[in-house]
């Protein structure tokens, strides 16, 4: 009886959502609205009876749409785009959180809350709702101006802030106070998971993918992409970070696949379905008594968020170097808080340090703040356009000129070639020693889990500890190879930029030898205290060292120049994956030739003579000037089938041409053999 109670409680949803959204297309109102108000409509908490009986499922089919939603925005937001607005939304988010957190913070000490209450309120009005937002902007049609795209950066990048506050407001609940190693140990975490998925990812997911798409089958690239959503969502969860963050990771690495387009052409439907159960679980948690009885504390932090977050994240964004236009109409898009708010919510309820009242208050003002975003999207050039008629004129000019001397700034290259080789190289040497640390870690990972057949072997753990580490260090010797031929590199720049000013000579000479010398040893030092370091949990001692190091010296002095191959394999792979441009856009002539063609679906008959033919015998293009585009053969689709493709009796075949070019093919392909032997 499970199996029906879920299956009406989805048909209860899906109904009252569509006929709640007919309505908002109707007058032209934002969807996102008419799902949260149907799920007010059927919640538990309007009377006069609840029209969902398992609620516990809809909130599990709500997290669904929390990863296709997620999924999608890595879809839309490629790495390149990250790159460009990188610098802004690190520095635009990270001042909004720590305003929002103090704004928060006075609010609750205004309403005379107590001090983890005003906490906890701080933390959860400073982070933003990513699926919120990214749904209004795709309503509005927004969502490829550069403002989203800058949106989209600020998200991304509080989605990863917020997974480190929560992992600080668990230490300040336990412990009532905040250590710097719980942040640094969080931030490196987090840092090496984001640094090896990525790098993992570009250099296998795009050939994976490319080579799935060969075969011409939607199904099979389906399944398979859903399978790498979500496999990289449930590792993210498995590490402790969140499953909106594996998702978002996955999709920006699919992004820069060749096949990116049908992707996001078969993954549109399943992402609408399941973000429509999503938005309506908010509703469904709603309560019209809440409202009631704290319309005060909702009233005045619904205000709070929309002009806090509009100030911060405006503010923030100019601070970065974006014109005021671009700012407001950053900070009105980001006018709202979500997902993450019910985690904080909910994990001062799990550790019992926050009051019962604080989780609806928070989802209330994120409903309401919700209702106001798209309005406020919307209304964000009329705002803009009012600043500029108000606004003194001696501001004007002091904002246009910040904004003009900052992007000044940006575009001058002012370090000389040999500075800009080290800065190149040395962050090299740092993802190379991220990755690194991904490798043991997941060798550490590995001996936590201590698996079954372990101890059916009987193997020692020290000896499955010698074993792992080994393993980590002969999967890390390409890094490591490469770290230190890159500090070969750096050391002789340095050594040659020390002793510019000297004459050449002896003494120039030696001077040049020393500091290269003094460079590449202290850099490698530093490279074995940081292997040293990454080791200890697995490092062997005594013999069982000594004859490790031994293996693993003979192993890689045999297969030094193979490391050295594999790893620039892996970097010119890496370049030309994150190098490849979308397809070009026509030029002007062929536009125009575009638009003269037609398309047209031609049946080959029963006894027709170009049954039997492959392509190139028809001779089509060059007898016609009409080419063949598709071909549909018992529901299975060939698109742009090359010219050893068979034409068989009841091909649907699709050609591409001008008005004349298809009659005279439409002739050739339907004139039964008979005729042609005439």
């Amino acid at each position: 009886m499970h199996g029906v109670a879920f299956l009406q409680d989805l048909a209860v949803v899906m109904i009252v959502a569509g006929l709640v959204t007919i309505i908002f297309h109707r007058f032209k109102q934002p969807v996102v609205l008419g799902y949260i108000i149907a799920g007010v409509i059927i919640g538990p908490h309007t009377p006069p009876f609840p029209l969902i009986h398992d609620e516990e499922t809809i909130n599990t089919l709500a997290e669904l749409g929390v990863v296709f939603l997620m999924f999608s925005l890595g879809l839309e937001f490629s790495l390149r785009k990250l790159k460009k607005v990188g610098v802004t939304a690190l520095v635009a988010a990270s001042l909004e959180i720590l305003l929002m957190v103090w704004a928060g913070y006075e609010v609750g000490q205004f309403f005379g809350w107590g001090r983890m209450d005003s906490i906890f309120l701080g933390a959860m009005l400073s982070i933003s709702s990513t699926t919120i937002i990214v749904k209004a902007l795709a309503e509005l049609g927004k969502g490829k101006e550069p403002f989203a795209q800058l949106i989209f950066g600020i998200l991304i990048v509080e989605d990863m802030l917020a997974i480190v506050m929560i992992a600080l407001l668990s230490g300040i609940a336990m412990s009532g106070s905040l250590e710097v190693g719980a942040v640094v140990g969080t931030i490196s975490r987090l840092g090496i998971f984001l640094v090896v998925a990525l790098v993992i990812g570009l250099l296998s997911v795009p050939r994976l993918l490319g080579y799935v798409g060969r075969f011409k089958s939607n199904e099979m690239l389906l399944v398979t992409v859903l399978g790498l959503c979500f496999g990289v969502s449930l590792l993210a969860v498995k590490l402790g970070y969140s499953v909106a963050l594996g998702a978002f990771v996955i999709g920006a690495v699919v992004a820069e696949s060749r096949e990116i387009g049908r992707i996001e052409h078969l993954m549109e439907p399943i992402r609408d379905l399941f973000s429509a159960v999503f938005f309506v679980a908010i509703g469904l948690m709603i309560q019209p008594v809440t409202l009631v009885k704290y319309w005060l504390p909702i009233a005045v932090i619904t205000v709070a968020v929309i002009i806090g977050k509009v100030l911060t994240c405006s503010f923030g964004a100019f601070i970065a170097g974006n014109d005021r236009r671009t700012s407001l109409r950053v900070g009105m898009g980001l006018v709202q808080i979500g997902e993450f708010s019910f985690i904080i919510a909910s994990l001062g309820l799990t550790l019992k340090v926050t009051s019962d009242f604080l989780y609806p208050i928070a989802v209330t003002v994120s409903a309401l703040t919700t209702l106001f975003t798209p309005y406020l999207i919307k209304s964000s050039d009329a705002v803009v356009s009012w600043f500029d008629r108000v606004a003194p004129r001696s501001l004007a000019t002091s904002m246009d000129i910040y904004t003009r001397r900052l992007s000044e700034m940006g575009t001058q290259g002012s370090s000389p070639s040999g500075g800009r080789f080290i800065r190149k190289w040395t962050w090299q040497i740092l993802l190379n020693l991220t990755l690194t640390a991904g490798v043991f870690i997941a060798a550490i990972f590995l001996r936590e889990l201590n698996p079954a057949w372990l101890k059916q072997l009987a193997i020692p753990q020290r000896w499955f500890d010698a074993v792992l580490w080994a393993a980590a260090l002969l999967l890390s010797m390409p890094m490591l190879i490469a770290s230190f031929r890159k500090l070969e590199a750096i050391a002789i720049i340095v050594g040659e930029m020390s002793v510019q000013k000297l004459s050449e000579g002896t003494a120039r000479n030696t001077m040049q030898s020393i500091v290269t010398r003094s460079v590449l040893i202290a850099g490698t030092v530093a490279l074995g205290i940081v292997l040293l370091l990454l080791s200890a949990t697995l490092l062997p001692s005594g013999k069982a060292l000594v004859v490790l190091v031994v293996i693993v010296a003979g192993i890689t002095s045999l297969l030094w120049r193979s490391f050295v191959r594999v790893y620039s394999k892996a970097q010119v792979s890496l370049r030309e994956t994150l190098q490849q441009l979308p397809p070009p856009k026509p030029s002007a002539a062929l536009s125009g030739l575009l638009e003269k063609a037609m398309l047209e679906a031609v049946t080959i008959p029963q006894g027709s003579s170009a049954s039997g033919k492959l392509i190139r015998e028809l001779q089509l293009r060059s007898e016609t000037g009409a080419s063949i585009v598709g071909i549909d053969r018992a529901g299975t689709t060939t698109v742009n089938p090359g010219p050893d493709e068979e034409l068989m009796e009841g091909d649907q075949v699709l050609l591409l041409g001008q008005r004349d070019e298809l009659d005279k093919a439409r002739a050739l392909m339907v004139r039964r053999e008979t005729d042609s032997s005439q």
